[in-house]
Formats: structure tokens, sequence, C-alpha cells
């Protein structure tokens, strides 16, 4: 009896050395921050190259709003290759002058309005990439450090089925149990073995999926973060006004207001003057000639594209409303969503936790002394184990309903200079 109670001692030793030996490895492995993922994720990600490109498209695009019309330089001869007195270059006219237009109905101010809404509509689309950006890398972060804590809890069944394993063996050599007890735990080793090796492989994959996303490598994350839940109480409430989605629509209207400008200003024709010198090949002399060109609008005269234009804004205008009460409701569903996975998360990581770690480590001490059975230490086993993917999942679902909820709060940027 004694040398059984010693054997099963000695291998629980053993066990525990080993998995304090892999945990002091791991601890000692520098971890990779979330902040550090998303100062990578922005340094490399090709989206918000792009949306920097479209503000400088943007402004680019104001710079040419805010030039005049080119003037021309005209040249004409008349009265050469006739008849009579106008054969030949006799009696020809040549005439050389500049034609400048001249912009009315404030055409040159619209236009400068509309490219001015379409560059902070452009910073408001970078400050979207920006935001969706930081959503991906925190839901692909989160999806890694979940990975690694059940990769971690899987290798931990191991250790336990190989300890459970061990002592039914020592308890069979005692002729204090069947053989089936020891086949039973194999069994499980097995599986817990199996499940393991599962684990691992969706660890690699998610923290591959993550290192491709910030463009420098990572082999650990940091599991205070992942553990961490905000404490129960009130919540301060997230106000969708001034947030990005909302910030998006309204500059869409600004942008289709300036755009009714703009087509009320193209109603009114536009006046070219011209100004020349005319050379009389006959006599010698020289004469000036002005001119001024003014189109009729008989055909086009602009309505239909104010129609246009004001249709468009009294949709842009019906699109804005319409994003402000998803965006009210979508962060309702949020908080709701945080409040509720943070209550679960708290539940699954604290008592219930406990609860089922000190169930399992009564039946071991029970199992090994011969007061419980193995079917009691293998539902005790399988609790546990069950619990803590239940405290991983209840984690992953907090932080990944935490940065949605950020998403949707994101707020957009008070000043467009500021922001590009």
């Amino acid at each position: 009896m004694k040398r059984m109670m010693a054997a099963v001692l000695a291998a629980t030793a053993c066990a525990s050395t080993s998995s304090a030996q892999a945990q002091d490895t791991e601890a000692s492995a520098p971890s990779l921050t979330l902040g550090e993922a998303l100062t990578a994720a922005g340094a490399v990600s090709p989206a918000i190259e792009a949306s920097q490109s479209g503000i400088k498209a943007a402004q680019a695009q104001r710079s040419i709003a805010g030039l005049r019309p080119n003037p021309s330089l005209d040249a004409m001869t008349e009265n050469v290759a006739g008849t009579g007195m106008y054969r030949g270059l006799r009696s020809s006219e040549t005439t050389v002058g500049l034609s400048l237009p001249l912009e009315l109905g404030g055409k040159r101010s619209a236009r400068v309005a509309v490219a001015n809404a379409q560059l902070d509509r452009a910073t408001l689309e970078a400050a979207i990439t920006q935001a969706d950006l930081r959503l991906r890398v925190t839901q692909a972060y989160n999806e890694a450090a979940a990975a690694q804590r059940r990769a971690a809890n899987a290798r931990e069944q191991v250790g336990i089925a190989a300890e459970v394993l061990r002592a039914a063996r020592v308890r069979v050599t005692a002729g204090r149990a069947s053989p089936l007890e020891e086949q039973r735990a194999d069994v499980a080793r097995l599986n817990a073995e199996g499940a393991a090796e599962r684990a691992d492989r969706s660890a690699q994959v998610a923290l591959g999926n993550l290192i491709r996303l910030i463009g420098r490598g990572a082999t650990t994350l940091d599991a205070a973060w992942f553990a961490r839940v905000e404490g129960a109480g009130p919540r301060l409430p997230v106000r969708s006004e001034g947030s990005l989605a909302v910030a998006a629509v309204q500059a869409d209207l600004t942008t289709a207001t300036a755009q009714v400008r703009l087509a009320r200003s193209q109603r009114v024709p536009d006046v070219t003057v011209s100004a020349s010198a005319r050379r009389l090949e006959a006599t010698n002399d020289m004469a000036a000639v002005f001119g001024v060109s003014v189109p009729l609008p008989l055909f086009n005269n602009g309505r239909a594209a104010v129609d246009l234009a004001s249709a468009q804004r009294s949709q842009a205008d019906a699109q804005r409303r319409v994003a402000l009460l998803d965006a009210e409701q979508a962060v309702a569903s949020a908080e709701a969503d945080v409040a509720n996975a943070a209550t679960t998360a708290r539940n699954a990581t604290g008592p219930t936790l406990a609860a089922a770690q000190e169930a399992a480590r009564i039946a071991r001490i029970g199992y090994r002394e011969g007061k419980f059975g193995q079917l009691d230490l293998l539902e005790a086993e399988r609790t546990l184990a069950d619990t803590r993917a239940a405290a991983i999942d209840a984690l992953a679902a907090y932080h990944d309903a935490q940065a949605r909820l950020e998403r949707l709060a994101a707020p957009a940027p008070t000043d467009a200079k500021d922001a590009r």
C-alpha cells in the first residue's frame, strides 16, 4: 500500500514539475501585446495606404477645383485665295488675339465647396479604415489568444489523463481494481492527446493569421489581457451621434448639398471675352477687335441637372436618418452583448471554475485512496475540462463584443485638417 501511494505521489510530482517548467518557459518568452499588434498592423496595412492615397487624390481634386479657366490664343486670316482683288495675300486681314472665359454664377466657389466636401469624406474614410483595421486586428488577436488558451488547457488535460492512467495501473497491479479501469483510463488519455493535437493546430493557424495581418512574428500573446474582464457596475451610455458611421452619411449629405449648389451655378451661362489685333495687308494698318461670346441655353438650360442633384440630396438626407437609427440600434445591441458576455465570463472564470477545480481535486484524492470509483473521477475531470472550455469561450465572446462596441462607438475626427 505504501509503495503504491509513493508511486502515485512521485508521478504527480513529476507531472507538476514538467507543467511548472513549461509555464516558466512560456512566461520567459516575450509576449506580443494588443497595442503592439495594432501599431504593427497600421504600419503595413495596404488598406491604410489606400485610404491615405484617397486623401491625396481628394487634395489634388481640391486644387483643380480652385483653378480658373485657361485663356485661348486665337489667330485667323481672312480674304485670301479668292478671285480678283482677293487673289493671293494682297487683301488679306490677319487677326491675332486672346479669348478669356469668365465664369459667372459662382461656379468656381461651388466646385471648391464640392471638392472640400469630398476631401472631408476621404478623411472620414481613412478614419473608418483605421477603425475597421483595429476591429479586425483585435478580433484576430482575441481568436489567437483564445486558441492558445485552449491548447494549454488541452495539454493540461493530457497530463491529467496520463496521471489517471498511472494511478489506474497501480491499482490494477495491486489487485484493487479490474483491468477495465486501466483500459478506460488509456482511452481517456488517447482522446486527450487527440484533442491536444487539434487544439495546437488550431492555435498555430490562428497565430499565423494574426502574424500575416500585422506583418511581424510572435510566439506568445498577452494572457493577462485575455483574462481581464471589466468590473460589474453601471456603464456610461455610448452615444452614436458622433460616431464614424453617422459622420460618414452626414458627409455624404454635405457633398450632395454642394452638388445642388454646383448644378444651380451651371445654369448661369459663362461669357467669353476676346481682344485681338487685326493687320490689313493692303494698307499695312492695324486695328483692334473686341468680342463677346454668350451661349444660348435653348436645349439644355440645366434644370434637369438641378432636379437630379436635388433628388440625390433628398436621398442622402433619408439615408442619414436611416443610418442614425441603425447606429442607435446597433450600439444598444452591442452594449447588451458586452454586459451579458461580461457576466458570463465573470461567472465562468470565478465561482463556477473554482467549484469544478475543487471537485476534480477531491475526486483525484479520493480515487487514489480508493474512496471514489474511476467513473466518478472521469466525470469530475470531464466537468472541469468543459468548464475551462466554457470559460475560454466566454472570455473570447466578451472581448469580441467589446471590440465590436468600440468600433460602433469610434468617434469621428473633429477637425479634418488634424485628421489628415
